[in-house]
């Protein structure tokens, strides 16, 4: 540490003399008003000191349990209005296919009446006729609406997807593996199958035939 020096007339000479210090103890010198030594002060730091407020209480658990049981039932009513929706929804969308289903059956149904009524009353085989052919007209228009396609097996290479085998039968004209008669055609919705061509299969040439070649 630098001393402050004095200076001394002795002789023919100054002489510079250190001041004197106070002398030092091992004890530090107390801090000043507002200071705090070697750290920070608990306020300058925003730390509370051992007076202010403790730990914050513990959740109530009835309260919580209260809660939960108010939030389970509030979802529970939720969910059975949802359903009470969906059901109505699911009823009213198979109303309105049934509905969508059956209207292009009942100008069908309307020509069938009146040819029971005109079997009843005519002998007139002819008009019965005609009658019977604007009936499968109008089964055919219904299809149309309905997109559903009928289709025809006979002559075709047996595919158990298309064709449903109700028997296998030898012919000498008819390869074996192809459908040889048709007892049912088939019927499509696009691409869907919704019923198979019921058909015969041809087991091809006889045993006879094929042995004597």
């Amino acid at each position: 540490m630098h001393c402050p020096m004095r200076k001394l007339d002795e002789g023919d000479g100054e002489h510079d003399v250190p001041e004197t210090e106070e002398p030092m103890t091992g004890e530090p010198a107390e801090a000043a008003p507002g200071e705090c030594g070697g750290g920070t002060c608990p306020g300058e730091t925003g730390e509370k000191g051992e007076g202010a407020a403790g730990p914050a209480a513990p959740p109530d658990p009835a309260a919580e349990l209260a809660a939960f049981q108010e939030k389970y039932i509030y979802l529970q009513s939720e969910y059975q209005n949802y359903s009470k929706r969906m059901a109505k929804d699911l009823a009213e969308s198979r109303r309105f296919a049934i509905e969508e289903t059956v209207h292009p059956f009942l100008t069908v149904y309307d020509f069938l009446t009146m040819a029971e009524t005109a079997a009843v009353q005519s002998d007139n085989i002819e008009a019965i006729r005609q009658g019977l052919v604007m009936i499968i007209a109008e089964y055919r228009k219904a299809f149309d609406e309905l997109g559903l396609k009928p289709f025809d097996a006979k002559g075709q290479k047996f595919d158990p997807e298309l064709h449903d085998a109700v028997a296998h039968e030898s012919s000498e004209e008819v390869p074996e593996g192809v459908v040889s008669k048709q007892w049912n055609c088939g019927f499509k919705l696009g691409e869907h199958v919704v019923r198979p061509a019921r058909v015969v299969v041809s087991s091809g040439a006889p045993e006879e035939k094929k042995s004597e070649e």
